[in-house]
């Protein structure tokens, strides 16, 4: 397994995770990073609390709220690890809502063997109906294409057949981050998701990624137990905080 222990630190690692799940639109606040993606996921419509944002906090937390509301958005933050306790204590006492914790696992890359996978640089429409079927599929691309090397894993019952197990992948610099691993809920407990993870593994390796890193909620225990089970380790945690909602 080599190394046990991720290269990076939380600022580092959430750095690198946002680059490899681009918004279409960013703009830094300081060390902080506004990002947004026509609403697809927290992770691209919400500020990236790390450094220093280059005002004083209370400040800060204004500036997102303009940014955010000029764009037609909740305004929202992301707040990884204990460096962004400071921020996150000004923003509890304006009333920003707070979600449940999102833990950041990784570990070293180790390619794994298994049946073939099928592997395209985009989403499928089908791909994207059993990952996200309520999303906007303009909106939900924009934010899944944007890293610089991205694949998408599907796994079909048999040839043109819907998928029953899907997942992302994308290798940023010595990294794979695997994300949107969703399975057919009357096809779980039969492995896909360990053949989903090894055939990104052998993506990854191939590219030249030494790690890997994925989130998962606090509260999605299936999931948990089965990173645990491939070696994964909890690197640090983040949570999103969401402003009032305008009057």
């Amino acid at each position: 397994m080599g190394q046990s222990r991720s290269p990076l630190g939380v600022a580092d690692l959430e750095r690198l995770a946002a680059r490899g799940w681009p918004a279409p639109e960013e703009e830094p606040l300081g060390g902080w990073l506004l990002r947004a993606g026509g609403g697809f996921t927290g992770r691209a419509n919400t500020a990236l609390v790390t450094g220093d944002p280059g005002l004083p906090l209370p400040e800060a937390a204004d500036a997102v709220v303009r940014w955010y509301r000029a764009r037609g958005l909740r305004p929202g933050a992301a707040l990884p690890g204990v460096q962004a306790r400071a921020a996150g204590a000004v923003l509890a006492a304006a009333g920003w809502e707070r979600s449940e914790d999102v833990l950041v696992l990784t570990a070293p890359l180790v390619p794994a063997g298994g049946a073939d996978v099928e592997l395209a640089p985009a989403p499928a429409d089908d791909w994207l109906a059993l990952y996200r079927p309520d999303a906007d599929p303009a909106a939900a691309r924009a934010v899944l294409t944007g890293g610089a090397r991205t694949v998408f894993a599907a796994v079909r019952p048999e040839p043109g057949a819907p998928p029953v197990a899907v997942a992302r992948g994308v290798v940023t610099g010595d990294w794979l981050g695997v994300s949107a691993l969703t399975v057919a809920e009357e096809h779980r407990r039969r492995g896909l998701a360990g053949t989903v993870m090894a055939a990104l593994s052998r993506w990854g390796a191939a590219r030249g990624a030494h790690w890997v890193y994925l989130q998962v909620s606090a509260s999605n225990t299936p999931a948990r137990e089965l990173y645990r089970r491939a070696g994964h380790v909890e690197h640090h945690r983040y949570h999103y905080r969401w402003a009032p909602e305008a009057p």
